[in-house]
């Protein structure tokens, strides 16, 4: 057995369960969270593809990692913003109700 073989089944399983919580949930906040849990699965992907080397940990993989979480982290604060402004104008985040707001 690849010793990266259970990072690969834990990003399979969190890209599963992120995609499940875009394409079930109707919360915006659920939505955030289902694309940080997208994000999280693309980060483990790369530093464990980085380890496929024996003997050899890419620095170029981590510090890419590095810059994904600093983005990904500014990605859901403004995503988060965004949830808040829509509550306080709206009173509800649910995005059905949203979308018939539409011209």
């Amino acid at each position: 057995m690849d010793p990266f073989t259970p990072f690969i089944v834990s990003v399979a399983l969190l890209f599963i369960i992120g995609l499940g919580c875009l394409m079930v949930k109707r919360d915006m906040v659920r939505l955030l969270i289902g694309i940080e849990i997208l994000f999280n699965a693309a980060n483990l992907n790369f530093v464990a593809l980085s380890l496929q080397t024996k003997g050899f940990i890419d620095p170029f993989a981590h510090s890419i990692v590095m810059m994904a979480i600093v983005l990904d982290g500014t990605v859901i604060a403004v995503g988060l913003a965004m949830a808040l402004n829509v509550y306080k104008h709206y009173k509800t985040l649910d995005i059905r109700k949203l979308r018939r707001l539409k011209w």
